[in-house]
């Protein structure tokens, strides 16, 4: 599987429960594109106000354009 999301794109995670809808409205940028998971899932180093972390491609949506 490839990555969907390319590096310094802006991303966000979508709001539980609501399809289609964004959470907080806090944006990350994509740092690096990490292997696959031993599921398969691509994954990312995102950086976020307080830091960075990894997280898995599911867990994100491409940001809304300022």
């Amino acid at each position: 599987m490839s990555h969907k999301f390319k590096i310094g794109e802006r991303v966000c995670r979508p709001r539980l429960g609501i399809p289609g809808e964004t959470g907080e409205g806090e944006v990350f940028e994509i740092l690096r594109l990490m292997p696959e998971d031993q599921t398969g899932e691509p994954s990312y180093r995102i950086r976020t106000k307080t830091g960075e972390r990894a997280i898995r491609e599911g867990d994100l949506v491409a940001a809304p354009r300022p």
